[in-house]
């Protein structure tokens, strides 16, 4: 004897629901899922549920990335002091504000594989605001045209710390610790080394008769590092390094996340690093309106491909 399946309860357009034999189950007119189904998160959202951190990655990159390029060019080359204190006074300000935003972090990251450990929250904080009093300590002295190495290696120390306790906090265990401080590391020496240069390039514009040593370095130094950026990402990408990759190397370009993936490879380092070559090449010949105007474009850009990274880390578990 063949049992007959039972039979789905629909509701007609217009009319009251019809009677429903014994065991029937509702039907996905009545727009009931039951226990057999669920809403999946796209990826948008769990990168939006996600954007305290990233707001934090991105605020916190622009910071230490931006004092990392001042003590650079303190130190290697004859900046003006303006520029110094200037872009100094800028990186004390992007650190109030990610003082502030890491008050705001959430506990648990919502939706995200990453699993926050609570316990490292308090000694980040305390080096982020350690570090943005050493950077306007800073500021004071590079005013008074001291150049104040000690207090320069003390915020850089700070920095370090702020990274390391992130990466300790987020990394979801000691495994992918390393690689979360190398990638936040990066991000920030990026995101801030692009907003120190494009400052720079305004300098030469006002005051067109100042060498270009000082745009030559830096730029030469945001190359290094984007290219850097690149090589992780083959890397991270051919191993499937990160706690939310699960179906092995090479799966991230073809999953769910793989348009946010593609985007930061195409638009956030592909991209970057041709103009930055671009504006290495018209900073040496001492075209600096032309220099000046790649840098703007790639402030945008690598400040993109801060955010598709981090959005992916902390919504998808992925380094790339």
């Amino acid at each position: 004897m063949i049992a007959r399946p039972v039979p789905a309860c629909r509701k007609a357009p217009h009319r009251p629901r019809v009677g429903c034999p014994p065991g029937a189950r509702p039907g996905p007119q009545d727009g009931v899922r039951g226990h057999l189904g669920y809403t999946r998160v796209v990826p948008a959202e769990r990168i939006a549920e996600n954007l305290a951190f990233i707001n934090w990655t991105v605020l916190t990159g622009l910071a230490i990335g931006s004092f990392v390029a001042v003590v650079l060019a303190r130190m290697r080359t004859d900046a003006t002091r303006g520029f110094l204190a200037f872009t100094a006074a800028c990186a004390v300000v992007l650190g109030i504000l990610a003082v502030l935003s890491d008050q705001a972090l959430p506990v648990a990251s919502s939706g995200s594989p990453i699993r926050i450990d609570p316990a490292f929250d308090q000694p980040r904080r305390v080096a982020l605001a350690a570090f943005t009093a050493l950077a306007a300590v800073y500021v004071v002295a590079l005013a008074r045209r001291h150049r104040a190495p000690w207090i320069a290696a003390a915020g850089l120390f700070a920095a370090a710390a702020t990274l390391v306790f992130g990466a300790l906090a987020w990394a979801g265990g000691t495994v992918f610790a390393v690689p979360l401080l190398l990638q936040l590391v990066i991000l920030a020496i990026a995101t801030g080394g692009v907003f120190a240069a494009m400052i720079l390039g305004h300098w030469y514009l006002v005051t067109p008769k100042l060498p270009e040593a000082p745009l030559i370095l830096i730029s030469r130094g945001l190359l290094a590092v984007v290219a850097l950026q690149v090589v992780l990402f083959a890397v991270w990408v051919s191993t499937g390094t990160g706690p939310g990759v699960g179906a092995g190397p090479f799966s991230v370009l073809v999953g769910p996340w793989a348009l946010f993936v593609w985007l930061r490879l195409i638009v956030g380092l592909i991209f970057p690093l041709v103009v930055s070559w671009a504006a290495l090449q018209t900073a040496r010949s001492r075209s600096m309106e032309s220099a000046t105007g790649l840098l703007y474009i790639n402030v945008g850009t690598i400040a993109a491909g801060t955010i598709l990274a981090a959005g992916l880390y902390f919504g998808a578990g992925l380094l790339v």
